[in-house]
């Protein structure tokens, strides 16, 4: 638990603050995902088949050892969820041509879509809670995301896109 009785106590520190952002992030999971498991119902998937999609489109030609990885899943748990997608024609699987042990994942044309298809919404909520909330909240939340993400999978997301603008 945290630290509450450390004598620099700023006021976001206070138990009644942090449980706020528990809170918050539950509700917010809930509304993220709420669209996203409509579209997965209407193909027979459900949330472990949404983040393989994701992280299989969002890195095209992923092994099988990476995934799980980032998944952090057993073997067994990926095996289900992957062979209902490779069998569905959601996901292609090939051999690595430098390892032929080692198999790559990719996102076929159906998965393309059924992947944008998901996404698209996601994207809609952050781009309207963005705007919402304006650059320096949005630097503030990235920050604090990472803060919650484990030091060793920090480097595993992407940097966001660092833009100059022309405007005056």
């Amino acid at each position: 638990m945290a630290d509450l009785n450390s004598s620099i106590d700023p006021q976001f520190l206070r138990e009644e603050d942090l449980r706020q952002g528990i809170e918050l992030l539950f509700y917010a999971y809930r509304d993220f995902t709420g669209e996203p498991d409509a579209i997965l119902d209407k193909h027979d998937l459900g949330r472990a088949h949404h983040r393989v999609i994701y992280f299989v489109g969002r890195n095209p030609g992923i092994t099988v050892t990476e995934l799980l990885e980032i998944l952090r899943i057993t073997k067994q748990s990926l095996s289900r969820v992957l062979g209902h997608l490779l069998e569905q024609d959601f996901i292609n699987q090939r051999a690595d041509p430098a390892d032929r042990r080692r198999k790559q994942l990719t996102l076929s044309e159906k998965g393309k879509a059924l992947e944008h298809a998901l996404t698209s919404t996601q994207m809609d909520r952050f781009a309207r809670a963005y705007r919402e909330a304006g650059a320096e909240a949005v630097e503030g939340f990235r920050r604090v995301l990472i803060g919650i993400v484990e030091p060793e999978d920090r480097p595993r997301v992407r940097p966001a896109t660092v833009r100059t603008s022309n405007r005056r």
